[in-house]
């Protein structure tokens, strides 16, 4: 996660929530009211986005000071203490509840695609994200997914070029489509597919696509078609795919499994902030 991103994110989340101030906290304590606080875990979960409480109150005020007892990617459990924050209580308070908005987030997403890497539990197969990521906040849900033992898919339309159902359906074909795009995109671009039958598979195959993803395919559907797809092709099999059915990918031979629920439809972890 790169810090300066997300620094300049959580202004934004800062302005939104602060807005021209804050009423309550500079109503009852002025600069000099110290004291400290700490960042408690009151579920277990895996840990994302312990950078986030020090990059906050680095834009809040830099002379709060932010010690950390956890990673990130670390199992936290009920009663941990997280993190201590010492410095002017009302500077602490206006930030406390992003600190705690994004990093419940996180580490509810951390926690969840921990659960599929478990059940998976493949010593191949690798769990990746998709773009179903709430907008705002996509760097901080890539990152969280990597927290829980997960790799990132493309960031977004700009880093990877990926042919659709829909792209191939209205350019007539998955060869012209990739034909047009290989006469004009440079070598460190790489292409996937969406497929969906063996005709299709044997067509992506073809024309040397980089990736070729497997689209709605339950794992008996992917063993049979991962059969058409050479060594040197990556393998993808994304959609219907859900905690109650992922152990059958097991030894499905695909490379990756993309899954949305781990970042569109997360649990937040419960994490608290107490003095």
């Amino acid at each position: 996660m790169n810090p300066i991103k997300a620094k300049e994110q959580l202004k934004n989340f800062l302005l939104e929530d602060i807005g021209d101030k804050d009423i309550t906290s500079q109503m009852l304590f002025d600069t000099n009211y110290v004291g400290e606080t700490y960042v408690i875990a009151k579920e277990t979960g895996v840990m994302s986005g312990i950078d986030i409480i020090s990059y906050v109150y680095q834009i809040i005020d830099r002379s709060i000071s932010v010690v950390t007892y956890k990673q990130d990617g670390q199992i936290i459990e009920t009663g941990h203490v997280v993190a201590k924050i010492k410095g002017s209580i009302g500077n602490i308070l206006m930030g406390e509840r992003v600190v705690l908005n994004v990093i419940q987030r996180m580490s509810g997403i951390a926690t969840l695609t921990d659960r599929a890497v478990q059940l998976l539990n493949s010593s191949h197969t690798k769990i990746s994200d998709t773009r179903k990521t709430t907008p705002g906040l996509r760097m901080f849900e890539k990152y969280a997914v990597t927290c829980g033992g997960g790799v990132n898919h493309r960031y977004g339309l700009y880093d990877g070029i990926m042919l659709k159902d829909n792209h191939i359906a209205m350019y007539g074909s998955i060869k012209k489509a990739v034909d047009k795009i290989r006469s004009t995109v440079g070598q460190m671009v790489k292409v996937e597919v969406e497929t969906e039958t063996i005709d299709q598979v044997k067509e992506a195959v073809s024309c040397g696509v980089d990736i070729i993803m497997f689209d709605n395919q339950d794992a008996a559907s992917v063993r049979q078609l991962i059969q058409y797809v050479p060594k040197s092709i990556i393998t993808e099999a994304s959609g219907n795919i859900t905690l109650n059915n992922i152990s059958t990918y097991q030894h499905s031979g695909v490379d990756y499994i993309s899954l949305g629920f781990i970042t569109h439809s997360p649990k937040s972890l419960d994490i608290s902030m107490k003095s």
